[in-house]
């Protein structure tokens, strides 16, 4: 792969994303990297303006309540990862003076931070030679490198060695290549439509082969409608508007088409540590239950 093409276009055509500018601290990157999780940059971008300016260092976050981080998150979808971003910022205000490490396994060892975030951080924070694999990645490895049109089954060790072996040797290089990549495969070789009109990549080994369909299993598609996702955010909902702990009341009426399935969201987020129960039955965001004692 020709990595100083790809870096040339990633310079002049890479999108402007507000935790890509050179004043953006480790913090703020890692919050990105946890709010990007399955979530598109045109949602997290205006709420993570947001927390920068609200929590620009990992100490605030923790000063702060759960419920105020859940309530902060909205509907940013899944948000567990805002109670395991919560503890994180804890862990790195007692315990790592208030900054995000620069070393992976240190970082692995955070609440919260699996194989990607930890080097993703490492490598767009501090500049690291670190591979950097997400689902954007694994498709361009899988087009450019393997002539599939589709990558397979994830496997952490062959997914990472793939993307080692394309890294150049100079530091910084490496950190902008990962990026590059990454962009490429979120923007121009994506999932819908392979724009190799665009690309700037000179070598493809799918392009070659005649550009194949998939052969293997179709991709899943989340739906959303109708599912316990959608319930448990329309329960959520209700106690983010809130001021406080709310009867059970309340909840039932977010969701009256099936009471089966908003029972059991709501003791999925019971469950989760989201949502908690009052001494007197109320329900109120985690860390928010006091209030209605």
């Amino acid at each position: 792969m020709n990595s100083s093409a790809l870096i040339r276009w990633f310079e002049q055509e890479g999108r402007d994303l507000p935790w890509r500018r050179e004043e953006v601290t480790a913090w703020q990157i890692l919050m990105s990297e946890i709010m990007l999780q399955q979530t598109p940059v045109v949602r997290v971008a205006p709420i993570w303006e947001q927390w920068v300016e609200r929590w620009p260092v990992p100490s605030a976050m923790a000063a702060s309540s759960q419920a105020e981080v859940l309530r902060a998150w909205g509907k940013l979808g899944y948000p567990r990862r805002a109670l395991r971003l919560h503890e994180c910022a804890r862990v790195l205000a007692t315990e790592h003076g208030d900054a995000v490490p620069a070393d992976v396994d240190v970082l692995l060892g955070l609440p919260g931070i699996g194989a990607y975030t930890a080097r993703a951080v490492a490598c767009f924070a501090y500049g690291q030679r670190v591979p950097v694999v997400d689902t954007n990645v694994r498709r361009v490895i899988a087009r450019a490198v393997h002539g599939a049109a589709e990558p397979g089954s994830p496997s952490t060790t062959r997914d990472l060695a793939d993307a080692q072996a394309l890294l150049p040797r100079a530091r910084a290089r490496a950190a902008v290549f990962s990026a590059a990549l990454m962009e490429l495969g979120a923007t121009v070789c994506t999932a819908r439509n392979a724009d190799c009109g665009r690309c700037p990549l000179t070598e493809c080994a799918w392009v070659d082969a005649g550009r194949p369909e998939h052969t293997g299993p179709p991709r899943k598609v989340q739906k959303f409608a109708g599912t316990d996702r959608q319930v448990r955010g329309r329960l959520m909902d209700v106690l983010r508007e809130s001021h406080g702990p709310v009867e059970r009341a309340r909840l039932d009426l977010a969701w009256t088409t099936d009471p089966a399935q908003r029972d059991r969201a709501l003791d999925s987020l019971l469950v989760d540590g989201l949502v908690e129960q009052t001494d007197d039955g109320l329900f109120a965001l985690a860390g928010e239950g006091d209030a209605g004692r």
